[in-house]
């Protein structure tokens, strides 16, 4: 996703280009953030924005990206995009719901989807982009969903029936969907930054986390927690750029 106070700032200084002025000659930036690994669906789709978008314009963009919360936490890329400190974001839908649009974390609710086919269904459908239509008011332009994978459960102990779940303190993202979820699973939800849960969870401040595949095994998690559950089927899209 991508701030609407950019897309001015670019055309700006296209017409500046246009114009045959000194500074023309000097690149667009765009900071991309996201807080994952770069060996992961999020992580090679960024990288491989910023080859396209450098390779297209012949040099007059400049994508910078910053993997891995390298420069923000969660909530705090969220506050840095709002305040211009970055123009492009990666987030997990769940991010929305504290920004003031609820309507996203429908996305957080486990089982709604089948499968994939089903998901981008809605994504790329009217539905999908009516909600990146809301993200505006918020002066946020959503551009695209990306896929990130259905999540799955880890813990320290076997998670085979909902019962399982009883008095685990599970990290979750900060989402009423998410916390409603744990809470009826009999868990105690914890919000925490994700570059925060690999270390919650070896020294036991956590219990267990819910995440897709690719960022259990890129943060190194599956060191730290001996059991998995199969997708729930939940999505764990992501609209960015």
């Amino acid at each position: 996703m991508i701030r609407r106070t950019f897309i001015a700032a670019a055309a700006a200084v296209t017409l500046l280009a246009a114009a045959g002025t000194a500074s023309a000659q000097r690149p667009i930036v765009i900071k991309f953030s996201h807080v994952v690994a770069n060996d992961t669906p999020k992580g090679k789709g960024a990288d491989h924005f910023k080859k396209l978008a450098e390779e297209r314009t012949k040099g007059r963009v400049k994508v910078e990206v910053y993997p891995n919360s390298q420069l923000y936490k969660d909530k705090e890329e969220m506050e840095a995009l709002s305040l211009g400190a970055v123009q492009m974001l990666a987030p997990s839908l769940a991010k929305f719901g504290p920004l003031g649009v609820p309507a996203f974390e429908v996305f957080d609710l486990p089982y709604i989807f089948d499968n994939y086919r089903e998901l981008q269904k809605v994504t790329q459908g009217p539905v999908g982009q009516a909600l990146l239509k809301t993200l505006e008011t918020k002066g946020i332009l959503g551009l695209a969903y990306w896929d990130n994978g259905f999540k799955v459960m880890s813990a320290d102990r076997e998670l085979r029936l909902p019962a399982d779940f009883r008095g685990l303190r599970m990290r979750i993202q900060s989402s009423k969907v998410l916390d409603a979820q744990m809470r009826a699973l009999g868990a105690n939800p914890q919000v925490m930054a994700f570059s925060e849960v690999r270390e919650a969870l070896r020294a036991g401040v956590v219990n267990g986390t819910e995440n897709p595949p690719s960022n259990l095994y890129t943060q190194r998690m599956h060191e730290v927690q001996k059991h998995v559950t199969p997708p729930t089927t939940a999505t764990s899209a992501t609209p960015s750029s």
